[in-house]
């Protein structure tokens, strides 16, 4: 087996290669603006670490969302033709539950990353004896809803950190890891989607509408 696994839901491009036992590879650099020039040299980088070739991998694992059009759309556009191409298997996984696989301590918690527009992207977990579930969402709001929803639970990730004046953020995890993704994937502690994007809202920019007549 060898995974490769990506995430571009976030300001992060993070991406994985997992041999089914250990992690060979990971790469993760944050930068909003640049995910379509990031995203494939990263994959070669990541395989060139590994001493493996793209030919080598067995199946294909992306962060689906929720988050902005732009980034969503090159991992999931990346992953499609990469799947197609090697005639491998691809799954989705909800970005918001690779932040809280890893998140640290609290049996319930709330995930929020940056939805832009003064609005964050959020789930809410609680771990069981079973594992960890997600209970709500994901869901978009902004941060003063949210906050009244919380019910004292804390929250992690790079939405609770930008909007810590309306929300309790705690430390831990900020943005997706892949090295997590894959390693949850391998282990069958999260939940695999279609390889969908969640985008939960209309992207900023949108066709123009019908031209009025000139009289």
């Amino acid at each position: 087996m060898l995974l490769l696994a990506f995430d571009t839901a976030t300001s992060a491009v993070t991406i994985a290669l997992h041999d089914g036992h250990q992690l060979l590879a990971s790469l993760t650099r944050v930068d909003a603006r640049r995910h379509a020039e990031l995203l494939a040299p990263g994959i070669v980088q990541v395989l060139d670490q590994a001493g493996a070739d793209r030919r080598d991998v067995t199946a294909i694992a992306v962060g689906v969302g929720p988050g902005p059009f732009t980034g969503l759309r090159v991992g999931l556009a990346t992953a499609r033709a990469l799947a197609l191409g090697l005639a491998v298997p691809l799954d989705g996984v909800c970005t918001l539950d690779v932040i809280a696989v890893e998140a640290p301590g609290a049996p319930r918690f709330v995930v929020a990353t940056d939805a832009r527009r003064q609005e964050v992207y959020w789930g809410r977990y609680e771990r069981t004896e079973s594992g960890l579930r997600r209970t709500e969402g994901p869901q978009v709001s902004r941060p003063v809803d949210l906050a009244s929803r919380l019910d004292g639970a804390p929250v992690f990730g790079r939405g609770g950190q930008l909007h810590a004046e309306a929300l309790p953020f705690h430390a831990g995890p900020l943005d997706p890891d892949a090295a997590v993704l894959a390693g949850a994937v391998v282990r069958g502690d999260i939940e695999l989607l279609p390889p969908v994007p969640l985008y939960l809202r209309r992207p900023d920019v949108a066709p123009p509408g019908r031209r009025k007549p000139v009289s």
